[in-house]
């Protein structure tokens, strides 16, 4: 397996990246894979090596390679180090809109209905999104989007309530989630994984699929500057839903 030199490719992917320093190395690293400047089986750069070369912290760089290799990217050997992952194929989504937006303009009838809008406290999963404390408060909400009434999308949301401290005041059905994050903290830099799944009991009979129907998941989680505005799962019924070319929003 041979080792990836030099770094000066990885430096200047990050340097103008408009995003958190850790999500900054983490889109760094993502960059090199994307464009086969770092291949399948190579060795990557020790964390001492990264520190020194990107001059950010041990912590930034060990969260940055945790999380790409929870996320598939990396594949970490204990006493061996970090090497690039075989990678499946890939949609590029940097960007994704209103889908309230999306179904108006071809002329169809939006509509949603929101199932659950509550105040929540944080797991130790959604704190470490968060970057808060566990039992911390944030706000949960989940809708369904229909188009020409047959349900389309499912939303879960988590929001910070530091950024929209009136998110359960809204009504929804006349603004959506993403409309109204839009105006209060607009999206500065996200981040998404996309994958195909089957729906559990309970999203099955909101979204009005079988068991056995493949969906298309969204996870996203969104910045406003520094600071996390929301986590959001976005479920689509494979056989009523593409995404296709660019989109553009929260």
């Amino acid at each position: 397996m041979s080792e990836i030199q030099p770094l000066d490719q990885l430096r200047a992917a990050i340097s103008d990246l408009p995003a958190p320093i850790y999500l900054r190395v983490k889109q760094g690293i993502i960059s090199q894979i994307r464009s086969g400047n770092w291949l399948a089986h190579q060795r990557v750069p020790s964390e001492t090596e990264l520190v020194n070369a990107l001059n950010v912290s041990r912590m930034t760089i060990n969260r940055a390679l945790r999380e790409l290799t929870g996320e598939g990217w990396l594949v970490r050997m204990q006493g061996v180090g970090t090497f690039v992952a075989e990678q499946k194929g890939h949609t590029a989504m940097l960007e994704v809109g209103s889908i309230a937006e999306e179904i108006t303009a071809r002329g169809h009838h939006y509509r949603n209905q929101v199932v659950t809008l509550e105040q929540v406290k944080a797991d130790e999963k959604l704190a470490h999104a968060f970057s808060v404390n566990v039992g911390e408060p944030l706000f949960y909400s989940q809708l369904v989007h229909y188009d020409n009434d047959m349900a389309v999308q499912l939303e879960t949301r988590y929001v910070n309530p530091a950024l929209a401290p009136d998110y359960l005041q809204q009504d929804f059905r006349l603004e959506t989630p993403h409309h109204y994050l839009n105006k209060v903290a607009p999206l500065t830099s996200g981040e998404h994984i996309v994958e195909a799944v089957l729906a559990d009991e309970t999203q099955q009979g909101l979204l009005e699929v079988t068991a056995n129907q493949p969906c298309l998941l969204i996870q996203r989680r969104t910045w406003h500057h520094s600071q996390v505005v929301t986590v959001a799962r976005l479920l689509y019924p494979g056989s009523r839903y593409q995404l296709v070319g660019s989109f553009t929003g929260q």
